[in-house]
């Protein structure tokens, strides 16, 4: 990989490239307070191996203000996670240009593969990271971002906004208010 200046490798456009439909491993150990559900892996994620790591994605931004961590941490720092009692998975497994690339059908799959791990690890919480991702995957099309009224195999459901540089609808302010109200509720109980 490519060296740009600074401490962390920049793909090239090649390896970009490259990581289309790639998969990158979750960010998981059983009994986490939180397992954060992405959409899918970006092909900056799939080219690096970390979640939420295209320069401008506002995750880790929003993950610190929301009080998670106690700093801001660098995708490269991902595996501190499970220290915190976090995780991340994906809707999609699959890595691509833009989430808008999935199909329906690639949605309701991951929506089942997701269940599996969390019958599986068995998270207090799970939060999706994007509304339409989870409309579509849970066939829950008026869902709303804030706590869900139902589980997934005994976890309590909440969906964020999409941390995406791309979802101008929500400022790095507005996303760090967002997690932090999944913050609060978790420590309420």
């Amino acid at each position: 990989m490519a060296r740009a200046a600074g401490r962390h490798p920049r793909p090239t456009r090649e390896e970009l490239a490259a990581a289309a439909e790639r998969t990158i491993p979750d960010v998981i150990a059983p009994g986490l307070d939180v397992l954060f559900v992405g959409i899918n892996p970006g092909l900056w994620s799939a080219a690096t191996g970390w979640h939420f790591a295209r320069p401008g994605n506002r995750f880790w931004p929003a993950l610190h203000r929301g009080g998670f961590t106690p700093r801001l941490l660098h995708p490269s720092e991902q595996d501190e996670l499970p220290g915190y009692g976090l995780g991340i998975s994906n809707m999609v497994a699959r890595a691509s240009a833009r989430a808008d690339e999935l199909t329906p059908a690639e949605l309701v799959k991951g929506a089942e593969i997701l269940t599996g791990k969390v019958e599986r690890y068995r998270p207090r919480w799970v939060a999706v990271v994007g509304v339409t991702a989870y409309r579509i995957g849970f066939a829950r099309p008026k869902a709303a971002f804030g706590p869900q009224p139902q589980r997934l195999a005994g976890a309590r459901l909440w969906v964020l906004p999409n941390p995406s540089g791309l979802n101008a609808h929500f400022t790095p302010e507005t996303l760090g208010a967002a997690f932090g109200e999944l913050r609060a509720a978790i420590t309420a109980g």
